[in-house]
């Protein structure tokens, strides 16, 4: 069986909690991809890359 590490948390091994799937605006909500915490008024976005993990 293959370990992964939480993408929350890089220390930790992933348990299958779920905290990864959960809404970013409602907590108590599983995340549908709505989009809501994205939305801008911008033509366009940014995204600033702080650091590429690469897998063996």
């Amino acid at each position: 069986m293959e370990r992964y590490f939480c993408i929350l948390d890089e220390n930790k091994i992933c348990d299958r909690c779920g905290e990864c799937e959960m809404c970013d605006l409602n907590p108590d909500k599983v995340c549908d991809n709505c989009g809501k915490c994205i939305e801008t008024d911008e033509e366009y976005g940014v995204i600033k890359i702080s650091k590429i993990i690469e897998s063996e």
